[in-house]
């Protein structure tokens, strides 16, 4: 059952992966600023995020509350090297983890989607962190990815021509 979030995850990586491959491999090497990561290493962290959010996605199906473990995302991209890797290969593999993503989204039954769940730890892990107190729902969940993965096309597309591809 295809739904919004499916629908709407597809689309953005469906433009965002031609977006990104416009970018030349040697301008995604390079930071962004001092101290901050180059394209190559942001989507390597959107990898990342795709990989512990799809493990998230299952296990809320399968428990009674949202309480994940978080990562040391720095650590992650760090020791992964993403900085070394192919541009093309590396937009491949984040293309590939949210196709899988996506399909996990449309297969999410709307019972399971809207299911409130007091205990969560969504003021942790979430983007956008929703307070411990308030409920939660595996919905908010996957727009939070959502919300995430946009936030970082949107740091590496600055390009105001790339970045109207990808966010019509």
């Amino acid at each position: 059952m295809k739904n919004d979030l499916c629908e709407s995850l597809t689309a953005i990586v469906g433009r965002g992966a031609a977006a990104l491959l416009k970018i030349p491999d040697d301008r995604a090497s390079r930071p962004l600023g001092p101290g901050k990561w180059s394209p190559k290493q942001i989507v390597g962290h959107l990898i990342d995020s795709a990989v512990n959010n799809h493990a998230r996605f299952v296990r809320a199906q399968l428990q009674d509350d949202l309480v994940f473990p978080g990562y040391d995302q720095d650590g992650w991209v760090r020791v992964q090297r993403y900085d070394e890797r192919s541009w093309p290969a590396l937009v491949d593999a984040w293309r590939t983890a949210n196709t899988q993503i996506a399909a996990v989204m449309s297969a999410v039954p709307v019972s399971e989607l809207t299911r409130p769940r007091q205990r969560h730890n969504l003021h942790e892990i979430g983007f956008r962190p929703l307070p411990a107190g308030d409920q939660a729902t595996l919905e908010f969940l996957m727009r939070d990815y959502i919300a995430h993965l946009e936030h970082h096309l949107k740091q590496v597309c600055g390009h105001a021509e790339l970045a109207r591809s990808v966010f019509p």
